[in-house]
């Protein structure tokens, strides 16, 4: 079965979108406040759970870099706490 949207429905997935985007965002970069049990607030920075909905994100919309051209995953790379990967057995 095929549906098909409005434009304005269209037009309001995507707005979605770009809002979803932007909450991972702003979550990785500036953490979360929540509110203790005394009531006050705290921020907490991002936990892995909103970690890996960003992955999944980016995974579902075909984001992907190449670790050779791309810094940021570079010095990924280098911070591992090992010198080389072991051989793969097949």
């Amino acid at each position: 079965m095929v549906y098909r949207l409005a434009n304005s429905t269209v037009n309001e997935m995507g707005d979605l979108h770009g809002l979803i985007a932007r909450t991972l965002k702003d979550q990785i970069l500036n953490g979360t406040n929540v509110v203790g049990k005394d009531g006050s607030v705290y921020n907490i920075s991002v936990t892995p759970a909103t970690l890996n909905v960003a992955r999944q994100f980016l995974r579902d919309n075909n984001i992907e870099c190449l670790g050779a051209t791309n810094e940021d995953i570079q010095s990924l790379t280098e911070a591992l706490p090992f010198d080389e990967l072991p051989a793969r057995s097949n």
